[in-house]
């Protein structure tokens, strides 16, 4: 497996509920904003908590599968010339592979735990 198999979505809690009642992920406003999902690696994730998450809570970070999704599925440049996933779309909640909650610090930092869900 490789860093692209699979991708990761940092959501409020409120918001994923809502998305698992309907069955499935069609984005955040940003998202529906700029016409797809954002999504982040592993190794991006961390900072894509702190610069766009920094002060909320109750958020989840959502493991998502890319099989499956095509053309749809584009790898662009995006901050520091970095390629990030985006998907043109919506996704189903058989694509996910896991969620965890993520915990934040007095500061509001957001902190993610890979390792508790063997990442």
């Amino acid at each position: 497996m490789n860093e692209r198999d699979i991708v990761y979505k940092i959501t409020p809690r409120v918001d994923w509920e809502a998305a698992v009642a309907a069955g499935h992920y069609a984005g955040a406003p940003i998202d529906l904003t700029d016409g797809f999902i954002h999504f982040s690696t592993a190794a991006q994730a961390d900072e894509t908590a702190r610069k766009h998450f920094h002060g909320q809570h109750d958020l989840l970070l959502v493991a998502v599968r890319t099989s499956g999704y095509g053309n749809a599925m584009l790898w662009e440049v995006s901050r520091g010339g970095a390629l990030f996933p985006h998907l043109y779309g919506a996704f189903d909640m058989e694509s996910v592979v896991w969620t965890l909650p993520i915990e934040t610090d007095r500061a509001g930092v957001p902190h993610l735990t890979f390792a508790q869900a063997g990442t």
